[in-house]
């Protein structure tokens, strides 16, 4: 099943689907995708924001617990043209519940009118890192309250701008990071734009794995590297780098020039994007050995 989100569908969910633990413990058995509501930690003029999600409950028997994982979307949002979830978190999702693992995909945009953020120059983008960082942070409450899910194995997985917010939520330089009641036990970015928090110095608040094409010319590989050479101390920080690779790696469509992005390496001239079938290949597997590893999943 392909979850729709119409306008209309999507305005009903954040005023009314605010999920009980009831409700999403009966969806946690259900073999089709859930949409959910949950609150964000950002209060715009005192009131508590509204997310909407896509619960993919794995396949576990009743009364159990399964580690999930927060899927956090990149600047084009979460939904593709036709208005269903898009390609690239359906079918992580799959592969997640494939190892028996909970996904949660959360929508940070539409809740605050927006659809898309890629072709905003970032000082002037409507919606913030820190709004982002409050929206990870109050989905990571909801999924530790949920029956369904090990509290203690959360982790956070995000792409691009959400890869960004992986490192913002994780940082636990601060003050919010540092005073979160939930925190993940892990956390993956690929090809995050590293810049902001290298700047503010960066100590993670559980084990990362980044994935980062070298030849991305949108957010660069350099960030990167340095950040994990300067992480301080805390649980480490793994960097996957793929020669040639550029920013979207992990997609399906050819790599193309979009002139339609303001920032990246050389502003005015675009940034490329699309998929590298190699790196694409090589980081599902080490994504997969990190989730292993990290959280001692059995084959």
């Amino acid at each position: 099943m392909n979850v729709v989100s119409s306008p209309a569908r999507r305005a009903a969910a954040a005023a009314v689907l605010v999920c009980t633990l009831a409700a999403c413990a009966t969806a946690a058995f259900s073999a089709e995708p859930q949409e959910v509501a949950l609150p964000s930690l950002d209060k715009p003029g005192g009131t508590e924001l509204v997310l909407l999600g896509v619960w993919f409950a794995a396949p576990i028997a009743a009364q159990a617990k399964a580690p999930a994982v927060l899927l956090l979307h990149g600047c084009g949002g979460m939904f593709d043209g036709r208005g269903r979830v898009a390609e690239r978190y359906t079918t992580l999702a799959a592969r997640l519940n494939a190892l028996g693992l909970h996904a949660l995909a959360t929508d940070s945009f539409t809740p605050r009118g927006e659809r898309e953020i890629c072709t905003q120059r970032a000082g002037q983008r409507r919606i913030t890192m820190t709004q982002r960082r409050r929206d990870a942070l109050g989905a990571l409450q909801w999924l530790a309250q949920q029956p369904a899910v090990d509290a203690a194995r959360i982790g956070l997985l995000g792409w691009s701008n959400g890869g960004s917010t992986v490192l913002a939520a994780t940082n636990t330089r601060n003050a919010e990071v540092a005073v979160a009641p939930v925190r993940p036990s892990l956390a993956v970015a690929f090809y995050p734009g590293c810049e902001s928090e290298l700047k503010a110095g960066y100590t993670a608040s559980a084990p990362l794995l980044m994935l980062i094409g070298e030849a991305d010319d949108w957010t660069p590989a350099a960030p990167c590297h340095a950040l994990a050479a300067a992480a301080g101390q805390g649980p480490g920080v793994q960097l996957e780098a793929y020669e040639g690779a550029y920013h979207g790696f992990d997609g399906t469509a050819a790599v193309r020039l979009r002139r339609d992005v303001p920032g990246g390496t050389h502003p005015g001239q675009g940034v490329h994007v699309g998929a590298d079938p190699a790196a694409r290949a090589a980081s599902a597997i080490r994504l997969e050995q990190f989730l292993r590893e990290t959280w001692g999943l059995t084959p």
